[in-house]
C-alpha cells in the first residue's frame, strides 16, 4: 500500500503496522567506528542519515570486543581504546544530528517504482532511503543467548542481554550469567545499587581480567556478592534454575537476570537481500564503494576489493568516497564542490564552529 502526500504525490508505501516509513537521504546499518565516521562524511556532503545497529549502543566491534585495548594505527591519534575512539567519532558526528535506532536488525531491503529503497528492521520500524550504506562489520553483532526452551518471551521484562544501562535494577534482587570482563563489570557494579547481586560461571574460573576477578572475590569474601557455580537450565521470570557440575539443582529467586555471554557476529538477513556475496563479503568498486545494486554502498570489513585490507583507517577512506558517491542520488544533476573544513564557512556553519576567514 502507498501512501500520497497533500498535494497527491506518491510518497511510499506503509509498513505492516500502517505506519508511514521514516524518509531519510541515507540509512546506514552500523554504527561502530565506520559507520559513524560515514555518517560525519554524510554530513559534510548535507546528507541527512539516520543509523541501525543491533547492539544497545554505539561501537560495533571495535567497543564490544576491545573497547578497553589499545589501538596505535588511527592517523594523528598516538593511542586510544575502542571505546575512546567509538566517543571521538559520536563527538565528531554530533553537529549533524544522525538520528540512531539501537537494538534493532535490518531485516529487508526491497527496491521500490521510484528507486528509493525500502527497508524494514526486526523492531517493525521501516525507511524509505534513497541511499544505504552497509557498514555492519563481518555482520550484526548481537548478545548470546541463554539456551533455555521459551526464555525468550522474557526478554525486556526480567531477562536482558547486554543492557547499556544498570540504573533500572536499583534495590532489585539479580542474577548476573557469564565470566568475561564484562559480566565480571556488571556484577560488581550492580553491588552498589541492587539489593542483592549473584554472579553464575559454569566453573570457578573466569575469562577476565585479573584485577577484575580479584574485586569479584573480594566482595565474595565481603559478603556483598554472592557466586554459584552452574548452568541455567530452567527460568520462569521469577526464578533461575541452574545445574552445578555435580548434577545438583539449585534455584535462585531475582527481580533481573542479565545475560553477558559475549556476542558473536551473523552476516544475518543481508544474506538475503539479493547482493552478490563472495565468502560472506560484498564486492564494492572501488571508486565510490558501491555494491552492483545502485544506491547500495559497502563499507568497512563487510566489503571486499582486490587488495583489501581490513583496517578502520582503510573503513575511513572507503567512507569518505561512498559519501561523494552517493551525492548523484541524493543531489542528481548537482555539481557538489570538494570544500576543505579547514577554509570552508560552509563548513564551518555545518560543524558549528567559527569561521577562520
Amino acid at each position: 500500500m502507498e501512501r500520497q502526500d497533500r498535494q497527491g504525490r506518491r510518497t511510499g508505501p506503509l509498513n505492516p503496522e500502517g505506519r508511514a516509513p521514516i524518509e531519510t537521504d541515507a540509512l546506514i546499518i552500523g554504527a561502530g567506528p565506520v559507520g559513524l565516521f560515514q555518517a560525519f562524511q554524510l554530513g559534510l556532503l548535507e546528507i541527512s542519515c539516520h543509523i541501525v545497529d543491533a547492539l544497545p549502543a554505539a561501537g560495533g566491534q571495535c567497543v564490544a570486543l576491545y573497547g578497553g585495548k589499545p589501538i596505535y594505527d588511527i592517523p594523528g591519534t598516538p593511542v586510544t581504546s575502542g571505546s575512546e575512539l567509538a566517543q571521538s567519532l559520536l563527538k565528531q558526528v554530533e553537529p549533524f544530528k544522525p538520528q540512531f535506532h539501537f537494538g534493532e536488525q535490518v531485516a529487508t531491503l526491497e527496491r521500490q517504482a521510484d528507486e528509493r529503497l525500502l527497508l524494514t528492521t526486526t523492531a517493525g520500524t521501516a525507511f524509505l532511503a534513497k541511499t544505504v550504506f552497509i557498514a555492519a562489520g563481518v555482520g550484526a553483532f548481537v548478545p548470546k543467548r541463554i539456551a533455555i526452551e521459551g526464555i525468550a518471551q522474557f526478554e525486556g521484562r526480567s531477562l536482558f542481554y547486554h543492557p547499556d544501562s544498570l540504573d533500572r535494577f536499583a534495590g532489585q534482587a539479580v542474577v548476573v550469567n557469564g565470566g568475561d570482563d564484562v559480566a565480571l563489570e556488571t556484577a560488581i557494579a550492580l553491588t552498589a545499587i541492587a539489593r542483592q547481586v549473584t554472579l553464575v560461571h559454569r566453573r570457578d574460573g573466569f575469562q577476565a581480567d585479573e584485577a577484575l576477578v580479584a574485586s569479584m572475590r573480594a566482595l565474595v569474601a565481603e559478603g556483598k556478592l554472592a557466586f554459584k557455580v552452574g548452568q541455567p537450565t530452567a527460568f520462569d521470570g521469577r526464578q533461575l534454575q541452574i545445574t552445578t557440575p555435580d548434577a545438583t539443582t539449585v534455584d535462585l529467586p531475582l527481580d533481573a537476570l542479565i545475560a553477558c555471554l559475549g556476542i558473536s557476529p551473523r552476516l544475518g538477513p543481508i544474506a538475503d537481500w539479493g547482493l552478490e556475496l563472495e565468502r560472506k563479503q560484498v564486492p564494492v568498486d572501488t571508486e565510490k564503494y558501491e555494491t552492483r545494486e545502485r544506491g547500495v554502498f559497502a563499507v568497512g570489513d563487510i566489503n571486499t576489493y582486490p587488495g583489501k585490507k581490513k583496517l578502520i583507517v582503510c573503513g575511513f577512506h572507503e567512507a569518505t568516497l561512498a559519501a561523494w558517491g552517493a551525492t548523484a542520488i541524493v543531489f542528481p544533476g548537482k555539481a557538489i564542490p570538494l570544500q576543505y573544513t579547514t577554509t570552508s564557512t560552509r563548513l564551518h556553519e555545518l560543524l558549528g564552529v567559527a569561521s577562520s576567514r
